[in-house]
């Protein structure tokens, strides 16, 4: 059944949406098919696949994409001539010094003004040449529907937990608008793939361009591709309610490197995968990384650092010194308070005001002498939401100052017109305090910047008069909603909602001993400085790298349609088990043995009704009628379970219970297990799960005669992982002299008796048809979860270990394309039935009576 958001992605295909053109460049070849592509000596290679030429020779380069470049434009007022410029405050800019001097970097993104389609090709080759600037042009339409309409009005509000529960309350989702995101993310793709080689690493940048990785993994699987999101990424209660949540998260899981800035942001991105895709993730030497497809996609949690050199340069300027000078001089005997923020409902500039007044009514001796200097930025988006933030703001700031204002004294001065950097600075420089009040924001530099104004330079010292031995203060409060706040461990947090709070804090900062202010400003500093942006850029590249280092020893498969693309990367010896070639070893061969487990094998895991369909019966009763067949259900279901469903299967094997309990057909009594007779220590395990399952919604626990089972696949996923986490420690410690083993499968918390596996199961009937002057000659065995696995590695090492004279066809198969100890793979249940069927009709079908078996069973015995 295709989803909603799937079909309307259909429609955009009908468009020639996913029909990619090839590029007119020569670019080098990429993998885009089944296959391994291997180092090759000589400078150039063609791709009879991709059509595409490289050069080996090729200079490092890292293409970095965001919604818009770093430029600045305007028109040239004589000659009617577009002019550029570099914006060296632009973050995507900065980031270069974190790279080698030798490294190329090309940016690919959109510019701030609408060029007509008559000048963006002079406008494209100007850029490419003089900026190394690659212009994404959107139509003014989808631009607007993209960045104003999907990114601004459901994206932002989401991402910063603002759900449209009423019309006049936020944006709801709309098709139109999620279309033109697709659409404009697939423009950059192309725009990406047209100067994209080989070898280059690709930086994707924050949420405009989420599902771009689906595009550029489609067409080239080994793209060395990161990601880096600088919002917020809400918890999964929020997210959840997004109509395209799972093309979104699989759209950042084509990456192979996910940033964050903080751990919350990374641990919600997780959950998300867990709770709506079934993917959890690993921690392992210190990294995070998620199992996808086969593909290791590793999680980056770094809060992004700002330029110095940048700062320090501003703070030099003698305009910045005569600005400083101007600001102590009007303040002069005054306490300054700097607030500087964007105009939108997330900052909390209006709770901001509110924390001031509270202030000044519960301390009169501030009246006169406290002043909140509150410079907005300009609002990045527009409507209701924009415009009540600001009436509100000026409705408070004009109580305030006719409440607790004079002549010549205003408490709360907002500036919401354009200021030049140079000025900004000098009011960081000035303040004695600095308040980020934000109720939701992504990382928020402000305090670093402020830290770095007050430390000053030299240039500034002398300009002001200050000695460069003068030890230097500054004070931070903070919101804990913010994504710097967690590296701020000098800042007084505070929850922006907490009118009294944040007033107290604001006191306790401008109130505070110098001494105490000096220890945290240094405490700050130390670290701003040395996590600057370059070290930011420079460890996430590092990591990327990393996860990128082995792309090319695996083979890769592209699956899904639209975004639901994703690539499967498994090793060079995995392949799709062909029912070709299993007929022909089948026809080949007189003595056979085939193991199938249960469910996920023969039965979807998702089905409702565990019992086996008329076709698994029929097909079963065809394989077990040839006499060359021994076939067997190897389960870690219980045997009534299974005696009852295969009642109709006279000549099938089952070993239940993980093999504990093994019957050679219908008519012989069930063997057990001679590892362990004894189930005492179940009247010490059962008491402990019962416990677990009182307090664990959705558990439960299923009773088998040689073991105990607690399952939680119902249970909320993170809950539940964390309780069978807890009660496999709590297992391992009461039963720590029983002669069991706990352990924990996928969903399930297990305890059985020592020596009990799928694999010792196989291993004895192989070793029982040996013994009986049948050594096999075929052997098949197919499952598809952890327990199979010991089935895999089991024949393998019995085979040969029997020292058979002639070594048999062994085919050991997994369900689903994932890592496995099986050679082979079929996708799900529905091939491995088409296989079976297949051999099924390829055998001689020649019956055999139940009293061949009889003597077969008791001479082995």
């Amino acid at each position: 059944m295709v989803s909603r958001s799937c079909a309307n992605f259909l429609d955009l295909a009908s468009g020639n949406l996913l029909d990619l053109p090839r590029t007119p460049r020569s670019l080098p070849r990429v993998m885009t098919v089944p296959g391994i592509i291997s180092d090759l000596d000589g400078d150039v290679v063609n791709d009879r696949d991709s059509g595409l030429t490289t050069s080996c020779l090729c200079r490092e380069r890292k293409i970095i994409v965001a919604n818009m470049l770093p430029l600045h434009s305007q028109r040239d007022t004589e000659t009617g001539k577009w002019c550029f410029s570099l914006d060296e405050d632009s973050l995507l800019l900065q980031l270069k010094d974190g790279f080698s001097s030798e490294t190329e970097v090309i940016y690919v993104g959109s510019l701030k003004v609408h060029i007509d389609a008559i000048e963006q090709e002079e406008v494209a080759l100007k850029l490419l040449e003089d900026f190394n600037c690659v212009p994404t042009f959107l139509p003014p339409d989808l631009q607007k529907k993209f960045y104003h309409g999907f990114c601004k009005q459901q994206l932002w509000p989401l991402f910063h937990y603002m759900l449209p529960i009423c019309p006049d309350f936020g944006v709801r989702f709309n098709r139109s608008l999620w279309q033109a995101y697709v659409s404009a993310n697939k423009i950059f793709a192309d725009k990406v793939m047209e100067v994209m080689n080989s070898d280059d690493y690709v930086w994707v940048h924050d949420y405009h361009l989420m599902v771009l990785p689906t595009f550029l993994r489609r067409r080239f699987n080994r793209v060395k591709l990161g990601f880096f999101l600088h919002s917020p990424f809400p918890s999964s209660e929020i997210y959840r309610t997004l109509p395209v949540r799972e093309e979104i998260l699989r759209g950042l899981l084509n990456s192979d490197l996910i940033g964050f800035h903080t751990f919350d942001y990374a641990r919600h991105f997780l959950s998300c995968c867990s709770r709506m895709l079934g993917i959890d993730y690993a921690s392992k030497r210190g990294y995070i990384g998620l199992d996808y497809f086969g593909r290791k996609v590793y999680i980056k949690i770094m809060p992004v650092g700002i330029h110095m050199g940048r700062l320090q340069s501003v703070l030099n300027l003698h305009s910045a010194s005569i600005k400083v000078k101007e600001i102590q001089e009007q303040f002069r005997g005054k306490k300054l308070i700097l607030g500087v923020d964007d105009m939108d409902i997330f900052k909390g500039i209006s709770l901001k005001l509110l924390a001031v007044e509270q202030l000044l009514q519960q301390h009169q001796e501030l009246q006169g002498r406290l002043v909140l200097v509150q410079i907005v930025n300009p609002a990045r988006s527009t409507g209701k939401d924009v415009q009540e933030a600001k009436r509100e703001t000026y409705l408070i700031a004009r109580r305030i100052n006719e409440t607790y204002g004079s002549p010549g004294y205003d408490p709360v001065i907002i500036i919401d017109h354009t200021i030049l950097n140079y000025e900004k600075i000098a009011f960081y420089a000035v303040a004695e305090c600095c308040i980020v009040n934000a109720i939701r924001d992504g990382m928020n530099l402000i305090p670093y910047k402020y830290v770095v104004c007050r430390q000053g330079t030299r240039q500034m010292d002398e300009a002001v008069g200050v000695s460069a031995e003068t030890p230097r203060t500054s004070m931070l409060v903070v919101s804990e909603f913010i994504g710097c706040s967690p590296s701020l461990s000098g800042a007084i947090r505070v929850n922006p909602w907490d009118i009294d709070a944040v007033a107290d804090a604001l006191n306790l900062a401008i109130t505070m001993p110098e001494a105490e202010k000096q220890l945290r400003h240094e405490k700050h500093y130390r670290y701003v400085s040395s996590h600057d942006i370059a070290y930011w850029a420079r460890s996430f590249m590092q990591d990327l790298e990393r996860a990128c280092r082995d792309h090319y020893s695996k083979r890769c498969w592209g699956m899904g349609f639209g975004l639901g693309f994703r690539v499967v990367a498994l090793s060079p010896s995995f392949r799709k088990l062909s029912i070709d070639h299993v007929v022909s070893a089948y026809k080949r061969t007189d003595r056979r043995a085939i193991f199938l487990d249960y469910d996920g094998t023969i039965v979807p895991l998702a089905s409702i009704n565990k019992t086996p369909s008329p076709e698994v019966i029929s097909i079963l009763n065809n394989l077990c009628s040839d006499p060359k067949n021994t076939v067997f259900i190897v389960s870690g279901r219980g045997w009534s379970s299974l005696s009852e469903w295969f009642a109709p299967c006279e000549m099938l094997g089952i070993a239940a219970e993980h093999g504990y309990f093994i019957r050679w057909f219908k008519s012989s009594d069930w063997e057990s297990s001679t590892l362990a007779s004894v189930f005492d220590w179940k009247q010490i395990a059962e008491p402990v799960m019962k416990l677990y399952t009182e307090t664990t919604d959705g558990s439960y626990i299923e009773l088998k005669e040689s073991a105990l089972v607690w399952h939680h696949q119902d249970a909320d996923p993170d809950f539940g992982s964390c309780q069978a986490m807890e009660l496999s420690s709590h297992l391992e410690n009461v039963l720590a002299n029983e002669p069991v083993v706990v352990k924990r499968g996928h969903q399930i918390v297990e305890v059985k008796p020592q020596g009990v596996s799928k694999g010792l199961a196989a291993e004895k009937i192989l070793s029982t048809m040996v013994n009986n002057g049948s050594p096999p000659n075929f052997v098949m065995c197919i499952g598809d979860d952890i327990s199979d696995e010991d089935m895999f590695e089991s024949i393998s090492s019995t085979v040969s270990s029997l020292s058979l004279p002639v070594g048999p066809e062994i085919i050991a198969c997994t369900v689903g394309q994932k890592p496995s100890k099986a050679k082979y793979y079929l996708d799900d249940t529905a091939g491995v039935l088409k296989l079976l069927k297949g051999i099924a009709i390829a055998s001689n079908m020649k019956p055999r009576s139940n009293s061949q078996i009889h003597v077969s069973f008791e001479s082995s015995t």
